[in-house]
């Protein structure tokens, strides 16, 4: 396998320069980070910036290579955008919380419950769901708790400030931890995709490829199955 890699690198370009991008703080935590480590390691002449943030990031204008955006995104003339994964939406609190406020066992007691919204989304205090019978299920109501962080979302939700709705990819360490309970898993989460965008260009630069191609794998390695 390392002869197979290292015949790899020598038949690729090597990508050089700053590879600057940008990225959502919860999947950079979550995603990005581990598995910028081995990246950086394959490709020894690279240097990476990287900006974590929620916010819209212009890329042309900003001079970005890329940026990682969590749902759906607005057409743009100027920017490729490419399906890394689909993520689901899932609710979760800590189990201190409830042990405080009690856990909800319907759509309808959440309206009693403290809810922490992502206030960037087109419809921030509304959550679409799905039941067993596949009849739409929407949440609204309770006690609103406003951020502009997925990131801040998963941790006001682990400091136990409320229940939050966020890609359920992306708690899997929190989750086997303890830190976070998943709730009503009866009812099913909307889907995300997970997109890269990159400036449109005629030709693609080795190092934007390179990591794009290199994340892709990464994710179907993650999110495959346990073998027995």
């Amino acid at each position: 396998m390392a002869e197979t890699e290292a015949s790899i690198r020598q038949d690729t370009p090597q990508p050089t320069g700053t590879l600057r991008l940008t990225v959502p703080e919860i999947y950079g935590r979550a995603v990005v980070l581990p598995f910028l480590s081995g990246f950086l390691d394959q490709w020894p002449a690279l240097d990476v910036e990287v900006s974590f943030t929620d916010r819209i990031v212009d890329l042309v204008e900003e001079g970005f290579d890329l940026s990682i955006r969590i749902g759906e995104v607005a057409q743009d003339s100027l920017l490729i955008a490419r399906v890394i994964e689909q993520a689901q939406g899932g609710m979760y609190a800590s189990p201190s919380y409830l042990e405080i406020f009690g856990t909800p066992d319907t759509p309808e007691d959440l309206t009693r419950h403290q809810r922490l919204i992502y206030g960037l989304s087109p419809r921030p205090d509304s959550w679409k769901l799905t039941s067993p019978e596949g009849a739409p299920v929407l949440i609204n109501g309770g006690r609103l708790f406003r951020f502009d962080s997925g990131e801040a979302i998963r941790e006001a939700a682990i400091q136990s400030m409320g229940i939050a709705f966020l890609p359920s990819s992306l708690l899997d360490t929190d989750i086997n931890a303890g830190r976070l309970v998943k709730l009503l898993p009866g009812l099913q989460g909307s889907t995300l995709p997970i997109q890269v965008l990159y400036p449109s260009r005629k030709h693609l630069a080795a190092k934007i490829r390179l990591f794009i191609d290199g994340l892709v794998e990464y994710l179907n390695v993650q999110r495959s199955p346990p073998t027995p």
